[in-house]
């Protein structure tokens, strides 16, 4: 199956993960992640290293996540792009006049028509059961734009490491 993952990646849209990436320019931006199901444990994982980065984020549905508000972003990993929760989550955001961003492999469904950036992740055809596959390549394609963003920070993995929990 490592295959299918390697074959995904390599049809992934450049220009589009290069927008992807772009959104994630502003170091001061906050930033709220969000996901159902296993998609949402991907987002979790998502959330956390940009947490390592010293970036603002919030899962939300936690106690701790404030208001969505104009200037701060949304990144929903969705699979169908049709979860009727990320698309009320979308809804909201963009409402409130904040970014949207999503990750799914129904670049035409109803989130990617709210998006402000979309990014297509190819997984139609997938021997893996449900959507393991879009799972596993969308934690690599975030954990791709932590590395990148990683290295315009001195001492990357040293701060990381220090905003790494302690208490496990």
């Amino acid at each position: 199956m490592g295959q299918e993952i390697t074959e995904v990646l390599g049809r992934i849209d450049a220009d589009a993960f290069a927008g992807l990436v772009q959104a994630f320019d502003d170091p001061a931006q906050r930033w709220f992640f969000s996901g159902q199901g296993r998609s949402g444990l991907v987002a979790q994982m998502g959330a956390m290293r940009f947490m390592h980065l010293g970036r603002t984020v919030h899962f939300v549905g936690e106690v701790s996540a404030p208001s969505i508000r104009e200037g701060d972003a949304l990144l929903i990993v969705s699979g169908s792009g049709e979860t009727p929760v990320s698309t009320g989550f979308a809804r909201i955001a963009k409402a409130e006049g904040a970014k949207v961003v999503t990750l799914t492999h129904k670049p035409a469904g109803s989130l990617a028509g709210i998006a402000d950036v979309t990014l297509h992740v190819p997984v139609e055809g997938s021997k893996q059961f449900g959507g393991s596959l879009f799972e596993q390549s969308c934690l690599i394609l975030l954990d791709s734009i932590v590395l990148g963003l990683a290295q315009q920070i001195r001492d990357a993995h040293k701060l990381m490491l220090y905003r790494h929990t302690n208490l496990q």
